[in-house]
């Protein structure tokens, strides 16, 4: 399969922030930067959470294809973008769950929503399912799980034996207060956009044939943004995320599942298993030869899924109508 023509740049953190943008202040007063777009009268807005180190821009080409469909709420998760800086203690996939939920209630506090969440993104929507299960059916009417996981993401191979060991011994914790030590003085003297970096970057978030070197560029550009101290900090909660319980509350919507088959951070298995545990009203597209970073590799298959996914939740309410 051809890979898609190369990225436009991505609008700059350096840049002021565009219109619609405003801060959704957290209950433990972490301010998130939150975007607002497309039609503000839809009948329908579509919220948006980006991945692990990256942020809202993420998303630039599904927001370019949904505009003028419906209204579209964009956000950075903490510690990622323009949004404020979070305690360690508090850098879970638990509280950014919890974070998506007080950006949906303050941007839209009414009329149905449909949640799209790429990796850590589609992790806090399973953490928001977990925490207000009475949402999903009523006010979030869809959800689109993006090259994502429910947990068990280190359990194999030489990682998962470490890792299986580390806590064996109890020493986890230990373990992870070390890095998060280290990664200030890291960052002190951390080089950005060199060649080892790009092949980092190539090898990790890239498939077999979508790796244009403009992209490899840009999206390591993109994810080298966020400090060394946050990815750290988040690095515990993807060794304990388990949200399997959550799939449970998905079943009450639409769900459309895109896994990519050379994703090495989440393998197209656990958007399989996803799919398979939701069931018969969970669509599973998968993307072969692509990786982590299907939406802007694979952009057309990602917009067509999304799109797919907002006409069958149009289709539900005539139908019901």
């Amino acid at each position: 399969m051809p890979i898609d023509p190369p990225l436009l740049s991505l609008p700059s953190l350096s840049a002021p922030p565009p219109p619609g943008s405003r801060t959704v202040t957290t209950d433990d007063g972490v301010p998130l930067h939150v975007e607002v777009d497309g039609v503000a009268d839809a009948d329908l807005t579509v919220l948006f959470s980006h991945g692990f180190t990256a942020r809202l821009a993420e998303w630039e080409l599904q927001r370019a294809a949904l505009r003028n469909r419906a209204r579209l709420v964009l956000w950075d998760q903490r510690g990622h973008g323009r949004s404020g800086w979070t305690p360690l203690t508090k850098a879970t996939i638990d509280r950014t769950g919890r974070d998506l939920g007080q950006v949906l209630d303050a941007t839209t506090p009414h009329g149905p929503v449909v949640l799209a969440g790429h990796s850590m993104g589609g992790m806090s929507i399973m953490a928001l399912a977990r925490r207000r299960p009475d949402l999903f059916g009523t006010r979030v009417v869809g959800v689109f799980l993006l090259a994502t996981s429910a947990g068990g993401l280190v359990e194999t191979g030489v990682l998962g034996l470490a890792l299986k060991v580390v806590r064996r011994l109890g020493l986890l914790p230990l373990y992870l207060r070390v890095l998060q030590l280290l990664a200030p003085v890291l960052e002190r003297f951390r080089r950005r956009g060199t060649a080892i970096g790009r092949r980092i970057t190539r090898r990790l978030l890239f498939g077999a044939d979508d790796a244009h070197p403009h992209d490899v560029r840009l999206v390591q550009e993109l994810l080298e943004e966020t400090s060394l101290p946050v990815t750290m900090a988040f690095y515990a909660t993807f060794l304990d995320h388990d949200e399997t319980a959550a799939l449970e509350v998905l079943r009450q919507v639409p769900v459309t599942v895109v896994a990519a088959t050379h994703d090495r951070l989440t393998p197209a298995a656990h958007g399989r298993r996803i799919a398979e545990i939701i069931g018969p009203g969970a669509e599973l597209v998968v993307v072969p030869g692509a990786g982590h970073s299907v939406n802007l590799t694979r952009s057309q298959v990602v917009d067509d899924a999304l799109n797919a996914l907002v006409d069958r939740v149009r289709a539900g309410w005539r139908k019901a109508g």
